[in-house]
């Protein structure tokens, strides 16, 4: 039995379907850890110390006229814990008619870490009854007194996502959730040095 073109054409974009399917689906390699509950609870609090020590270095520094600003170095498993506890696991299970827009994904699990200048983030999400792993890697900073991102790596499983395909999706949501990525009052600059997070006095 002889193939058509046509035939042949969709079987391809039916296999390429497969393979993008299957890649999706796949667990990617890790980029950070999981943490127990109890390491969770002591990276939280040592990440409270750390914020409470850079207030009160800021506030010294401002009293004394001192002209070096005030630093202050967050190792990712701190950061890890504060998000872990801010964002839980609530949310609904996605269906193929949930309007994303309307609803966030809910975030069963998520990793963080730092390499270099670059910040990396793991969040396990449901989508379509489905459990993705969905990969982000880029550079924090700081504009106008708020956070900023820049994307330099998308993944869905273990599927690479061109990053000027997702960019303006997630400069959109950023710019809608504005607020909550403000900075406070006496943070002047913020990046990823040195695989660590390295805030600085206003």
């Amino acid at each position: 039995m002889q193939l058509k073109p046509r035939r042949i054409i969709s079987l391809a974009i039916l296999f390429a379907a497969l393979i993008v399917l299957v890649l999706m689906l796949q667990k990617p390699a890790p980029v950070g850890h999981s943490q127990a509950s109890a390491a969770i609870l002591q990276n939280a609090q040592s990440f409270d110390q750390k914020m409470a020590e850079f207030d009160q270095a800021t506030r010294s520094s401002v009293l004394s006229g001192i002209a070096d600003k005030a630093e202050i170095r967050i190792n990712a498993d701190e950061v890890s814990a504060v998000l872990a506890q801010s964002i839980g696991t609530s949310g609904a299970p996605l269906t193929p008619n949930s309007n994303i827009g309307a609803t966030p994904p809910p975030i069963k699990d998520q990793r963080i870490s730092f390499e270099g200048d670059l910040a990396h983030g793991q969040f396990l999400t449901e989508i379509a009854g489905k459990d993705v792993w969905i990969t982000i890697s880029g550079h924090l900073g700081a504009k106008d007194g708020y956070a900023t991102f820049d994307p330099t790596e998308f993944k869905v499983g273990d599927l690479n996502v061109p990053v000027s395909l997702v960019n303006p999706q997630l400069q959109k949501k950023l710019a809608e959730q504005r607020d909550r990525l403000k900075l406070p009052d006496n943070v002047g600059s913020l990046k990823v040095e040195s695989s660590e997070l390295v805030m600085q006095q206003r």
